[in-house]
């Protein structure tokens, strides 16, 4: 997920006022682009199951896969070049002037945030067009199983120490 502005409310869904405030928990944005880079994790669909987990619910591997499935074509096509569009014009091409450059890559990175936002609320519309899941004892064990499930529904291994960072954050959120 793109750094949100810190100025300006956002609108949106539940799921996006909870991801928006959720990346912002210290630690949470440095875990995230980790398993982003180290294991290719949608950090959306992630922030989904997270936030799935905050209404107690848990998510088998079989739907994780399935949103999984419905929000890919949208992240390879959209989200995955505008972050790699913002992330080359980090370093300022030589060929414009720095201060042009960065004008531009703030640009590029509010293109990026609203796709997410996009693919966030195309996300909890499946939310509530289906109800998905089976009701947990807790948020925070529903929070363990649906990234253990989003795990089992791939082939790559989530590396540890962000994860941890991440079930712990969420640990400390206050409930409703």
């Amino acid at each position: 997920m793109t750094e949100p502005p810190t100025t300006a409310p956002s609108p949106g869904s539940p799921f996006w006022q909870f991801s928006l405030g959720f990346y912002r928990v210290p630690e949470v944005a440095a875990a995230c682009v980790r398993l982003q880079d180290e294991a290719d994790v949608d950090v959306n669909l992630l922030f989904f199951l997270l936030w799935n987990a905050s209404q107690h619910r848990q998510l088998s591997p079989a739907v994780v896969e399935e949103a999984d499935r419905r929000i890919s074509d949208w992240r390879q096509t959209v989200i995955v070049p505008l972050r790699a569009l913002r992330r080359a014009l980090k370093a300022s091409p030589g060929l414009i002037e720095p201060a042009a450059s960065e004008i531009f890559r703030t640009k590029v990175q509010a293109l990026e945030l609203e796709s997410e936002r996009l693919q966030q609320e195309a996300l909890y519309d499946l939310a509530r067009l289906k109800l998905l899941g089976e009701p947990a004892a807790s948020a925070d064990e529903a929070a363990r199983s649906n990234i253990g499930a989003y795990e089992r529904s791939t082939t790559r291994r989530f590396p540890k120490a962000p994860v941890d960072v991440l079930l712990a954050a969420f640990a400390k959120l206050p409930r409703a």
